[in-house]
């Protein structure tokens, strides 16, 4: 059910009109005695998630007793960024979703479906799991705030996706990443419906009934004309139909055709959101369709410092590196580490541009060496800083000594396509 909808493509939203949204879909489902709320965590701050949850807060005042940040195989995260996410939120109500431990196995998506979504490439049971919180907590309500935009993994990010990958199990989280790379990225991104939110959408269906009611507070998030960020649609209700109306203003918001394939590219990462390349790549990922064969992909990532969010999952991409599909898939089958991990492995597929045109990383915190051994190129970051200073650059079509390029502000906030690569 619809609880709340505003949203277009010139909308804009203030604060005040999603306190004001929020408190009214609030007001219809009821008083509620205990009340989780599961917003993403910094590595979506631009979201307005955080936002949500503290109007949430000012809401519900002491019923509101647990905030679990959905991190997935991400850091926890550290009393500053509470602080900035969530201002004025006790840091006592945060709990630290823990991916391989804590967890509660709702059931199974069996592995004939898997095999009939995925046209007979994977043939694996699915588990639908969550952190035990959900189930124990004694709550009769999960509040789960966060962004629709375009993703690598599930098509069109948000949703159960906070659920069942957010604050779900190491199983579910590999399995899902894999079939989505199995199926092909390029297949995916963009797409509400696709193989990954099929096995979502039955998790929700056979199992959701084992959980509180989960009240969904989706935004859309766009840039004005001066590249400022605003909220162009949020959408309020515990069924699936606020995500579907999110999707659709997220592809006419965050969703650019360009007209000619991009032959260099240059992407900056906001330090403060990009600290690995787990999460750099979104750089790769959302450009890929737009990049012309032997162009070239240039990554300012001032802040990156790793491979992996996980420590494990790091060890993993710097011993195999991004290096294409059929060299993945074959360490997969050779290799019991990765083997194991298999969203690592889905990682590795994503990153890789299969030698469709060349990636060159210019990180703040990671060498020469490093950065090469895991098959990109390497570049000095004060010297490309220089040259092309995110701060003059507007994402969209720029010309730099001479030299026609394509600047990208934040890969999260968008997908970038050419028609000859965005179809079947």
């Amino acid at each position: 059910m619809m609880y709340f909808e505003r949203g277009g493509e010139n909308e804009v939203l203030t604060d005040d009109d999603m306190r004001a949204g929020l408190e009214e879909a609030l007001d219809k489902i009821g008083k509620r005695k205990k009340v989780l709320a599961v917003p993403p965590d910094i590595t979506r701050f631009h979201s307005k998630a955080g936002d949500l949850t503290r109007f949430a807060f000012d809401y519900y005042g002491e019923v509101l007793t647990d905030i679990l940040p959905a991190l997935g195989t991400h850091v926890p995260m550290t009393p500053e960024e509470m602080d900035k996410m969530f201002p004025g939120i006790p840091h006592g109500l945060f709990r630290e979703h823990k991916w391989r431990s804590e967890l509660a196995t709702l059931g199974f998506v069996p592995g004939s479906f898997i095999s009939e979504i995925s046209g007979g490439r994977l043939d694996y049971d699915w588990p639908a799991q969550v952190n035990t919180l959900l189930t124990e907590g004694g709550f009769d309500l999960i509040f789960s705030p966060g962004q629709v935009v375009p993703h690598e993994v599930i098509g069109m990010a948000n949703h159960s996706k906070n659920i069942f990958v957010g604050v779900g199990g190491e199983g579910g989280i590999h399995k899902s990443h894999f079939l989505a790379a199995v199926h092909g990225m390029e297949r995916i991104m963009g797409r509400a419906e696709n193989p990954v939110r099929q096995v979502l959408d039955y998790a929700v269906r056979e199992f959701g009934g084992e959980l509180p009611q989960i009240l969904y507070a989706q935004t859309v998030i766009g840039t004005d004309e001066s590249g400022a960020l605003v909220v162009r649609g949020l959408f309020i209700g515990d069924g699936r139909v606020c995500f579907e109306k999110a999707s659709a203003l997220a592809l006419k918001v965050n969703f650019t055709m360009v007209e000619k394939p991009i032959k260099k590219c240059v992407v900056y990462l906001d330090p403060e959101e990009f600290r690995s390349t787990w999460l750099g790549n979104k750089s790769v990922y959302r450009t890929r369709m737009a990049m012309a064969d032997g162009g070239e992909l240039i990554v300012l990532a001032p802040g990156v410092k790793e491979f992996g969010e996980d420590g494990e999952i790091d060890k993993l991409i710097r011993k195999y590196g991004y290096f294409g599909t059929p060299k993945t898939l074959a360490s997969v089958k050779e290799n019991e580490d990765l083997e194991a991990n298999l969203s690592a492995a889905a990682h590795l597929i994503h990153g890789s541009s299969e030698g469709r045109f060349s990636i060159t990383y210019a990180p703040g915190f990671l060498s020469r060496e490093e950065v090469e051994g895991v098959g990109f190129g390497y570049a000095e970051l004060e010297v490309l800083l220089e040259k092309y200073d995110p701060s003059i650059l507007k994402t969209g079509w720029n010309k730099v000594d001479g030299e026609e390029i394509f600047f990208v502000a934040n890969p999260a906030l968008g997908l970038w396509a050419h028609a000859d690569r965005f179809g079947d």
